[in-house]
């Protein structure tokens, strides 16, 4: 899509930027300068916080460019660079944290042209950027093979995104192997093309958009086995969660997926209510139809077997993930906006106690819903609890208790990096990397605070 020069239409306030000079240094590349559009493309899905929403609600873009190859993308950074015009990276805008957000406007660099399938082969795959994962599995199910991780949002997600559907199998995209290597772009009046291969790949990845702009991704792929999505009903939570731990820690029983979710949460789950009796606590699993027998002996007589078939993901149908993660939230936000999320990594060492001890900290107010995950080898297991948002204090107050009782939070309702990371503080690594690949500052500007640019 690109809007000629003579069609473009005003925004209220003029551009601080040079944004005439840049169209005109890359003549050729589709650009969209209508400021409706590029206001509506200018958003993710950060309203999922009311505090994110209203800080970032006016945020918007001057301007968008789809680069069609990483040679148009090198033009592009180029003429940033030079023009000192801040340039923020957009693919599918699947994020939940304002990624995607440009907070001081300027470029809107939209990667989704990007597609091709650059080779495969047994065990891994290069992809370009803007792939959609959805896509990627298709191609390399033939051969045997899929992606070992994706996020809920995989049908519109793209690879250069956040993944964690099978992350209770395969670790956290920073485990050793998740990430092979990442092409990236520097923002530089002279750009050059880096080649980040194993652990190096890492300064790019949970970044925000701040440490270069990737062109390319080699990810490793696993075994493309036939999963059954399962749905077992509890009458107690914990009862769910324990059988939940005991699938997780099975490393004999092949599986993608192991959700329990607190009621009422499934009384939002549209057509899968059905399969989500009144009342119930639930547990969804993607499980390989090979390990479903150990599955069910697992589960024994603790629960009741709702919904047992085939993963589906094609047109019309709504795949059993689309229910966990954060579409979790998602399902309840459809008919009722006033409730949030926290996004929660519990301790690994007392991970029933302490997921007991938060549950009984906050009834009513924060409603359980856990991912299994392994971390360095330990099983363990994300959250992301619905809350019954009333204010910012109170938020702040749940936040602070959580992590008195020793459970991480990465806030999903603050903008920069390092307030929404675990650790409070941006990667050494990552932050050193920043001055080398956009030594001006130009990448999603405000995101990562910690940084200083390079003096000019």
């Amino acid at each position: 899509m690109s809007a000629a020069p003579d069609r473009m239409t005003k925004a209220a306030q003029p551009s601080r930027y040079d944004i005439a000079g840049f169209k005109a240094e890359i003549v050729g590349i589709p650009v969209i300068d209508e400021a409706q559009v590029v206001r509506k493309r200018s958003r993710d899905f950060f309203w999922y916080s009311p505090i994110l929403n209203a800080e970032l609600a006016n945020k918007s873009a001057d301007i968008i460019v789809s680069p069609r190859d990483e040679a148009e993308i090198v033009r592009v950074a180029a003429a940033c660079a030079r023009r000192r015009i801040p340039l923020t990276v957009r693919a599918a805008g699947t994020g939940n944290y304002g990624q995607a957000v440009p907070l001081e406007g300027g470029v809107l660099l939209d990667i989704t042209a990007l597609t091709a399938i650059e080779w495969q082969k047994p065990g891994a795959i290069r992809v370009q950027a803007g792939a959609r994962l959805l896509d990627i599995d298709m191609a390399t199910r033939p051969s045997g093979y899929e992606l070992r991780m994706h996020p809920s949002t995989k049908r519109s997600a793209t690879v250069g995104g956040f993944v964690a559907v099978g992350s209770v199998t395969y670790g956290g995209l920073r485990e050793p192997g998740n990430i092979l290597a990442a092409r990236v772009v520097t923002v530089e009046e002279e750009p050059r093309i880096l080649e980040l291969r194993d652990d190096a790949a890492q300064k790019v990845n949970r970044a925000y958009g701040t440490t270069g702009i990737i062109t390319a991704l080699e990810m490793p792929l696993a075994p493309a086995w036939p999963w059954i999505d399962v749905i077992v009903a509890f009458d107690d939570y914990m009862d769910a969660f324990q059988a939940g731990y005991e699938v997780a820690l099975a490393d004999g029983i092949v599986k993608k997926l192991v959700t329990p979710v607190s009621w009422p949460i499934p009384s939002y789950f549209g057509a899968l209510k059905q399969h989500c009796p009144q009342g119930k606590c639930i547990l969804i699993c993607m499980i390989a139809e090979a390990s479903l027998g150990p599955f069910k002996a697992i589960i024994g007589s603790r629960g009741q077997v709702t919904y047992e078939a085939p993963s589906e993901e094609g047109p019309g149908t709504v795949p059993l993930y689309e229910y966990t993660w954060n579409h979790t939230t998602l399902q309840w936000l459809k008919s009722d906006r006033s409730i949030t999320y926290l996004q929660c990594l519990f301790p690994h060492d007392r991970l029933v106690e302490s997921a007991r001890e938060m549950i009984a900290r906050f009834p009513g107010e924060v409603l359980a819903h856990h991912e299994f995950i392994r971390f360095g080898g330990r099983v363990t297991a994300s959250a992301l609890p619905i809350l019954r948002y009333t204010t910012p204090e109170r938020l702040n107050e749940i936040i602070a208790l959580h992590e008195e009782a020793g459970v991480m939070i990465a806030n999903p309702h603050v903008v920069s990096l390092e307030a929404g990371s675990r650790h409070k503080r941006a990667d050494a690594d990552q932050l050193g990397f920043k001055h080398e690949v956009d030594p001006h500052g130009l990448m999603n500007p405000g995101k990562m605070a910690s940084f200083s640019p390079n003096p000019r």
